[in-house]
């Protein structure tokens, strides 16, 4: 599929469940026309995650995820050579290279007549590309997502930018290989530590903050639409009020799918008091969190404050 409009965006995303704003819809836009990955911040579990598999699936391309963590380097994150399998592959040529090296007259000879065989071991029938190299290296255009690149050090960010720059990588064996197809990148952060600004230069920023109680409500309905439609209301509006308590970790857009499609499990008619105490767990996940919750959810009494709209 291409996206011809912001309105295709929107159509596109959304029938992969991804309910884009028109920010996010004219930001993915702009990024297939100018040719520039995506910045994405915010919160965790807001959707940064799957707007770039929704994107993915939307154009038909395939996903690569790199996941970004403390002590990511070049080779983890760019190629490796398989040296078991090289190893292998010289036990299988034994006889050959002792008949090369037979033949030697001397040990310069015998450098020389090796030397011509390295291109053998260093070729790509060798090489593991791990997901950067994937990402240059494949056939049809791909979606890359560097994911949390805010827990990578930032030496790893600054390697990162000559690979966004020109989309091409040198493996000194081989020389140069430069991108097939120039792949639609998306980079997300939690925001954990600052990012570079040479990194945001080179990419379009986009701030994805928690929805709206319509927008949420919308994608519960959408993910869960087995849950009736008075408790999906109820518990939204339960989860919107819980962000602006003072947690140690604000429930997500995922969590609030996942505390929807366990009520269903348990088949709830309604958001009462028991079921309340008996689910909180899914959606908060500190204990100091959820008696702070308890107590700003009940107000001191014995049932939930909190009505539906």
């Amino acid at each position: 599929m291409v996206f011809n409009s912001v309105a295709d965006v929107v159509q596109g995303l959304l029938a992969q469940q991804y309910i884009a704003s028109d920010e996010i819809a004219t930001v993915v836009f702009l990024a297939e026309r100018l040719g520039k990955p995506i910045l994405a911040e915010g919160p965790a579990g807001v959707g940064k995650t799957e707007l770039a598999k929704a994107w993915a699936a939307a154009t038909g391309r395939e996903l690569i995820r790199l996941q970004c963590y403390e002590g990511l380097d070049e080779s983890k994150a760019l190629y490796e050579w398989e040296y078991s399998k090289q190893m292998l592959y010289t036990q299988l040529l034994r006889d050959k290279l002792n008949q090369i090296m037979g033949e030697a007259r001397t040990l310069s000879e015998a450098a020389d007549a090796l030397a011509k065989e390295e291109n053998v071991f260093f070729s790509r029938r060798f090489l593991l590309p791990r997901p950067l190299l994937r990402a240059i290296m494949s056939e049809h255009p791909v979606v890359l997502l560097i994911d949390e690149i805010d827990r990578a050090d930032a030496e790893f960010e600054a390697f990162l930018l000559e690979i966004l720059s020109d989309f091409q990588v040198s493996v000194p064996e081989l020389g140069t290989i430069k991108a097939v197809h120039q792949p639609m990148v998306v980079l997300t952060s939690n925001n954990t530590r600052e990012l570079s600004e040479a990194l945001k230069r080179r990419a379009l920023y986009l701030f994805v903050d928690y929805p709206s109680f319509e927008s949420e409500l919308r994608i519960v309905r959408m993910r869960v639409p087995e849950l009736a439609p008075q408790v999906a209301r109820q518990c939204v509006e339960i989860v919107q009020k819980l962000r602006e308590i003072d947690l140690k970790k604000a429930p997500s857009v995922a969590e609030t799918v996942d505390w929807a499609k366990a009520l269903v499990a348990i088949n709830a008619k309604h958001l009462d008091e028991k079921t309340l105490n008996d689910t909180l767990t899914v959606i908060l996940k500190h204990e100091s969190d959820i008696l702070r919750a308890r107590r700003a959810l009940m107000g001191g009494r014995r049932g939930p404050e909190i009505g539906v709209r």
